[in-house]
């Protein structure tokens, strides 16, 4: 079957889906307004990364899905809870800016999908101004002589060497927005080289990619790949599978580069044949051990969006590969991973942060904010709500 055919033949599934996930957050959001959440604690409430109740604080990367998984549910229900809740933690995230030091390519998380969001769907131009602000940060982060956004701050690199992680595909959409907004083409020529370099990088011959690589920031070359989050070095650790699925479909549909799109079918394709000997349940790595059993339904839900966009943009015949492994890994999370009860806030539990040996089971199959954006971003696609965050 191709897209439409598959939307079609699942149509009562991703109806039902949705109206679950509206009911319960419908519920859950009046309690949350003056929290930037991250994750729950074993009374099943969500944290306050705001007022330092997460592990992390204002200036943690992740801060941005919150208002980001409101906006998409404002924008397929209308409810004005919902764009309350997003507004409310767009103010909130403000605090992020005093924490200049603190910040790094992640801003692309943080403000393009909460304040970029709010003002392409509102036109609010105090958000307008916060989105800009982040997109020159962003763009400060540039290195010409690599052709690279740099990852992170000195206290991470190494050697005279500096980090890219494969995460940063996500964060570039940004650049492209800046482009257009500011009628500036450097901000898309910064984007596109970056993403050249991490084709170059981070993405092996069988499709899988690394997570991290160091690189020489008077050249661009890579120096030595890292295990990163994954389980070791040489494995894949399937959430920076799913960043580089999304990331280089969004690269495409900002370009219209088929560059971008044939790596975004070899990274979801090399995805596709791991989860489906795994019965579409999605390992933190797909080449960890069989025990412990760690998973990554933040992985899988992420993976499902960016195949989601690839099954718009290739050939009817095609179509059928990406939108149908994407709904099977969304059915997957709905019978093992979602709880729409509002017994917890969270939708999805067993996501997991990362695979360090011997770190206990902290951020081992637990809840995460992302994984809730991206589930519901996923079904906000099926749904065919526009426009599209990225």
């Amino acid at each position: 079957m191709n897209y439409k055919e598959t939307i079609e033949a699942n149509k009562e599934w991703i109806d039902a889906v949705w109206e679950k996930i509206d009911k319960k957050m419908s519920e859950i959001t009046p309690t949350a307004l003056d929290k930037i959440p991250y994750t729950t604690g074993k009374n099943g409430k969500f944290d306050n990364c705001v007022e330092g109740e997460c592990p992390y604080d204002i200036a943690w990367w992740c801060n941005g899905f919150w208002p980001g998984y409101m906006w998409l549910l404002y924008v397929g229900t209308k409810r004005a809870i919902y764009k309350e809740a997003a507004v409310n933690a767009e103010k909130l995230l403000d605090g992020a800016f005093r924490e200049y030091d603190k910040l790094h390519h992640d801003v692309g998380f943080m403000w393009h999908i909460s304040a970029g969001v709010n003002y392409r769907l509102t036109g609010d131009k105090d958000a307008r101004l916060r989105a800009l602000y982040a997109g020159d940060f962003l763009a400060s982060r540039y290195n010409p002589n690599g052709g690279y956004i740099r990852s992170w701050n000195n206290d991470s690199d190494t050697d005279g060497y500096q980090k890219l992680i494969v995460d940063s595909m996500m964060n570039i959409t940004m650049l492209y927005w800046m482009a257009e907004e500011k009628q500036d083409i450097r901000y898309k020529q910064m984007a596109v080289n970056h993403a050249d370099t991490i084709i170059r990088t981070h993405i092996r011959p069988d499709g899988t990619a690394h997570h991290i690589v160091e690189v020489d920031p008077k050249t661009g070359e890579p120096v030595k790949a890292l295990g990163g989050q994954g389980y070791e070095l040489g494995s894949t650790w399937t959430r920076g599978q799913a960043w580089a699925i999304y990331g280089f479909a969004l690269s495409y549909i900002h370009t219209g580069d088929e560059k971008y799109l044939n790596v975004a079918k070899r990274v979801a394709n090399a995805f596709i044949a791991c989860a489906a000997v795994n019965n579409w349940i999605v390992p933190l790595d797909f080449r960890q051990p069989d025990e412990p059993k760690y998973y990554d339904s933040t992985a899988a839900a992420c993976a499902a969006c960016g195949m989601i966009e690839i099954a718009k943009h290739v050939s009817e015949y095609d179509q059928k590969n990406y939108i149908g492994a994407a709904i099977k890994l969304l059915k997957s999370l709905d019978k093992k991973a979602v709880d729409y009860s509002t017994d917890k806030d969270n939708l999805l539990d067993y996501g997991s942060e990362a695979y360090y040996p011997g770190r206990g089971e902290d951020g081992i199959n637990t809840a995460i904010i992302y994984g809730d954006y991206y589930y519901t971003e996923a079904i906000y696609k099926l749904k065919g709500f526009g426009p599209l965050f990225w």
